[in-house]
């Protein structure tokens, strides 16, 4: 017996076998239940979701002797003869076959007469956009006063070309993309039902590359099983696809994340010997940026795609609002790649981009606060020529050199002194900013986090900050964490309040500054709002 391909074999012939798209099969199964069936039925979506396979199914459906629940039965005469492709009742044609009127006028000319097998005739007109104007006009005369053993099943990827006289005597559904979880599940079940060996992480791999379409993650499962052999192994699936090894990528987040623009750099250089698609390497390093998002905010979140060490090591590295942010230029990188000189040239960009653009905010590891006032724009200067007002202007800066503060010469019981010690990172030093200490001894340190901060708590950021207790005594503490009101200012409140304060001090300095004065008087100028802002 000939070889049939998996997306023919595995073809739903009922609405309980559809994979998604629930909205459509619900509304299909009452409209058969209470006999409220619409004469015109227009199915839409991108390739490969189940357009066609709905309307065949509803065309048995509609004819079946024996309907189970609003699913045919699949055992009657019309059901046998629907699925050998006997059918008299059922005229399926590709309209991008037959675009002409004459064709139209040809194909509706028995629509007056009675059905063969069935209780109505069938007209499945796949691809209907690509009737011509003439060809419509055609159709619409049967839609406008359909025979009533006439029913029209359309499917279309363009609905946008359809006219409205022809979109507004149908019912129209539109078919929405599938998740990659949703093909994921439908390979594994083909996979066990035909005894074939497979790695899930490479049906995870084919699932995403089959980009919401059924019927070509079939076929990519098709092409890996030959590919491998027989099996579908992710080491085969990643040669077949093109696509770089998860390894890679994740080398360059990790020099990102280390602020290493060299070892970035050579780490895409080393890539590129494999003549990767930079555009799907960019979506991988998106999906691991939702991945470290999801564990830096969901407590114990766990996701069996990546490596959870390397997004654990990630997440504690890397500030949640630089992720955000890394995110938002990969997003924005993503769409503008192919206007790049070259694919590679773009990708580098998007990721010094990251690099250039990442917020200077580890209170950790910084010595030295520089408050240098932004040069504020002024409106309504009218022949204004002294550089020297300029010059004065421009140089005009607050230092603010706070004391560096040494671990040895620190009081035991100075909470932020002590957190800006043990340079914590990430979640965990969101976690100790944001608490109090309440009390210490030989063993135990005890912590009071306030009651709306809760979220913040996770085995890992606890274990990190219980290793960085242990580092400073130099010795094993116990860490115990109270929630409950917090009476006193937590390091976080006081970082916020000196932000303000240095943010006043602009402020003042710039209302103050004689220069600015002379400005105003003279020639109506004003400083625009949101322009003062401390470096």
């Amino acid at each position: 017996m000939a070889y049939q391909v998996l997306a023919r074999k595995w073809r739903p012939q009922s609405f309980i076998q559809l994979v998604g798209q629930e909205h459509v099969s619900q509304s299909l199964s009452n409209a058969l239940l209470h006999d409220r069936l619409h004469h015109a039925y227009l199915f839409t979506g991108t390739r490969g979701v189940g357009k066609t396979t709905i309307a065949r199914i509803l065309a048995k459906a509609i004819n079946c002797e024996n309907l189970q629940e609003s699913n045919p039965c699949g055992e009657c005469q019309v059901c046998v003869t629907f699925q050998e492709g006997r059918f008299l009742d059922l005229i399926e044609v590709d309209a991008a076959s037959r675009t002409k009127v004459e064709d139209t006028r040809d194909l509706l000319d028995n629509a007056q007469y009675a059905p063969n097998q069935g209780r109505y005739k069938i007209y499945l007109i796949d691809e209907v956009h690509m009737l011509s104007g003439h060809s419509f006009n055609a159709l619409l005369k049967t839609l406008e006063e359909p025979p009533p053993h006439v029913k029209f099943l359309l499917a279309t990827t363009d609905p946008q070309k359809i006219p409205v006289t022809v979109l507004s005597r149908c019912l129209q559904f539109n078919l929405k993309r599938l998740l990659p979880e949703q093909i994921d599940a439908q390979m594994t079940y083909i996979l066990g039902q035909e005894q074939i060996d497979f790695e899930p992480s490479a049906l995870k791999l084919l699932s995403r590359a089959a980009d919401g379409s059924m019927r070509d993650g079939l076929s990519l499962l098709d092409q890996a099983i030959a590919f491998g052999n027989g099996e579908v192994r992710l080491e085969t699936a990643t040669q077949m696809l093109g696509t770089v090894a998860q390894q890679p990528v994740d080398d360059i987040l990790l020099a990102l994340a280390n602020n290493n623009a060299v070892e970035l750099l050579q780490k895409i250089s080393d890539i590129t010997k494999l003549t990767p698609d930079f555009s799907e390497i960019l979506q991988q390093i998106l999906r691991v940026f939702h991945r470290i998002s999801l564990t830096q905010t969901i407590s114990g979140f766990i996701d069996n795609e990546f490596d959870s060490d390397i997004i654990a090591q990630l997440a504690s590295t890397l500030l949640a609002e630089d992720v955000q942010l890394f995110y938002q230029i990969g997003l924005i990188g993503q769409r503008d790649l192919e206007l790049a000189p070259d694919p590679r040239c773009g990708f580098e960009m998007v990721m010094l981009r990251m690099l250039t653009f990442r917020p200077v905010s580890d209170y950790s590891t910084k010595t030295k606060i520089n408050s240098v006032i932004k040069k504020p724009e002024i409106q309504d200067i009218r022949q204004l020529e002294p550089s020297s007002i300029k010059s004065k202007l421009a140089s005009k800066a607050i230092i603010e050199e706070p004391a560096t503060v040494k671990p040895q010469v620190l009081s035991v019981n100075n909470w932020a002194e002590m957190v800006v010690a043990m340079r914590l990172k990430g979640m965990t030093r969101e976690l100790a900013n944001n608490c109090i200490l309440e009390a210490i001894d030989d063993n135990t340190c005890t912590l009071v986090l306030e009651q709306n901060h809760t979220h913040l708590i996770s085995s890992r950021a606890k274990e990190n900050l219980q290793k960085g207790l242990c580092s400073f005594y130099n010795k094993e503490v116990k860490l115990n964490i109270k929630t409950e009101t917090v009476k006193k200012t937590t390091p976080a409140q006081e970082i916020t309040q000196k932000q303000v304060d240095m943010q006043q001090a602009a402020v003042d300095s710039i209302n103050e500054d004689e220069n600015i004065r002379a400005l105003k008087e003279h020639f109506d100028a004003r400083v625009m709002p949101g322009t003062i802002e401390p470096h």
